[in-house]
């Protein structure tokens, strides 16, 4: 019998143990202008997988029951924000003059930079979304009250 070299080992186990999703979903409550950073893994991450920004999800992932979450932006784990115009998940230079990912510094000034496409895929980090319907507070439903009031 041939001993096995590390990385076949490697290879097979993931093969059966797929890694799961893993992102850091920041919410954004509008009503309240306050926002909250959830770590989401397992199968309430792989919702999110494949959906593009603009996309409204249940928000029952990140234990807002009754909320439905419009997704506005991310980034992935080199800090190279999503882009709403460029498809799919994939890295893509693009010229941009003004917006996402780029700011000039003087008027007419265009720069090519590197950014991720729309589609939220496993090199995705962190997700930024709005609350876009339910009703109630968002801080309740989080279980994030006063602590000043609390402690009263």
């Amino acid at each position: 019998m041939v001993p096995r070299r590390a990385f076949d080992v490697l290879f097979i186990r993931d093969r059966f143990h797929p890694r799961m999703a893993e992102f850091m979903v920041v919410v954004a409550d509008p009503d309240s202008g306050e926002t909250y950073q959830l770590d989401v893994e397992g199968q309430d991450a792989n919702r999110f997988l494949g959906r593009d920004l603009g996309d409204e999800v249940d928000a029952g992932a990140v234990g807002l029951d009754g909320f439905t979450l419009e997704l506005t932006g991310g980034s992935d784990k080199a800090g190279r924000p999503m882009h709403p115009d460029v498809p799919g998940g994939n890295l893509k230079e693009i010229l941009a003059e003004d917006g996402i990912g780029y700011k000039p510094s003087r008027d007419g000034e265009r720069k090519r930079v590197t950014v991720r496409g729309r589609e939220i895929s496993e090199e995705t980090v962190q997700i930024n979304a709005k609350v876009a319907s339910g009703e109630g507070d968002v801080a309740a439903a989080l279980g994030e009250g006063d602590d000043e009031e609390a402690d009263e």
